[in-house]
């Protein structure tokens, strides 16, 4: 948030204050002739723009979570064939990645077995998502022990598709995401706002709800990652300024803070996704409360996969 202290906490201040699209609905017009006023005025909006600013410490900038690393997710989606997956699973064995990185790469179900007989052992494998308990009848999905059976570590869940597009709600979401924690799977628990709830300022209501529904479900923190995920910026090109996405990855760590621990809020990482491309993953990795990515399209071409994991020394460099 230091972009956005700087504008608004010098002494001299007669310009605007803008805000970040939908996280508040207007300008501020800051005018110093009357001090008394603005004083209480940058009071106000510096609490509300510094939402964990009292309760983080300081956070080493490249150790961020009890496994003290950097972490990169490629969702792969409903994409690839065969030949294709063996193709991009070639490029990732192939590539030079830095060491100090959680990588893992979330393949359509089909295709688990193929990467995971052939993908390099330094790099983990998730599902796409799980079913809310064991097997039985239900056709169409997968449970948390056939993810399992099948060596993958991680479960994505919560993705904007699977809320939007087939229905999920918060609740089943944190059914989900309870059972394959009580199973030992690691979580990805995504959240995230819709282009109108942005415009409307409710990035940080819908996100705190999303959240709350995994606080009330899950077991312990101890394995999930979280995931924010604008949905206006998945797969449109857009992407949440550095700025935009540190604010509301302060945001949530301050919810954290508030609702579950301080013990939680510091270990927890919270990765961003959305657009995320070997271009703009450097000046993304920068910012303090980004704890590495959620990759989508870029995830499928192993070049640019690896510049994002390696995007790591982004954050090194900023430390």
């Amino acid at each position: 948030m230091a972009v956005v202290s700087s504008s608004i906490g010098g002494a001299a201040i007669s310009s605007q204050f803008i805000q970040f699209s939908g996280l508040r609905k207007s300008f501020l017009k800051l005018d110093s002739s009357n001090s008394s006023s603005t004083q209480s005025l940058l009071l106000n909006v510096d609490s509300h723009v510094r939402l964990a600013s009292t309760v983080k410490g300081c956070r080493g900038v490249a150790t961020m979570a009890g496994s003290g690393k950097f972490f990169v997710g490629g969702n792969w989606k409903c994409n690839g064939t065969k030949e294709s997956i063996s193709k991009l699973v070639s490029e990732l064995n192939s590539a030079a990645l830095e060491s100090d990185v959680d990588v893992v790469v979330a393949p359509p179900f089909l295709y688990i077995d193929q990467v995971k007989n052939s993908l390099t052992s330094t790099i983990e494998v998730a599902a796409q998502n799980c079913w809310t308990g064991k097997g039985g009848a239900f056709t169409g999905e997968i449970s948390v022990e056939q993810i399992i059976d099948h060596g993958c570590s991680w479960v994505v869940l919560g993705h904007s598709e699977r809320r939007h597009i087939i229905g999920e709600d918060d609740q089943f979401i944190g059914k989900k995401a309870a059972y394959a924690l009580s199973q030992g799977l690691g979580v990805i628990a995504c959240i995230g706002e819709l282009l109108e709830e942005r415009e409307a300022g409710k990035t940080f209501e819908v996100c705190y709800q999303q959240l709350k529904a995994y606080a009330d479900a899950v077991p312990s923190w101890d394995k999930i990652v979280i995931a924010y995920e604008p949905v206006w910026a998945i797969g449109t090109g857009k992407v949440a300024t550095p700025e935009q996405a540190q604010e509301v990855h302060i945001a949530v760590r301050d919810w954290l803070t508030k609702n579950v621990s301080a013990e939680v809020a510091s270990k927890t990482r919270i990765i961003y996704g959305g657009s995320v491309n070997g271009g703009n993953c450097g000046d993304l990795a920068k910012q303090e409360d980004i704890d590495g990515f959620l990759v989508g399209g870029a995830s499928l071409k192993g070049p640019e996969f690896a510049t994002i994991v390696n995007s790591v020394i982004s954050k090194k460099v900023a430390a």
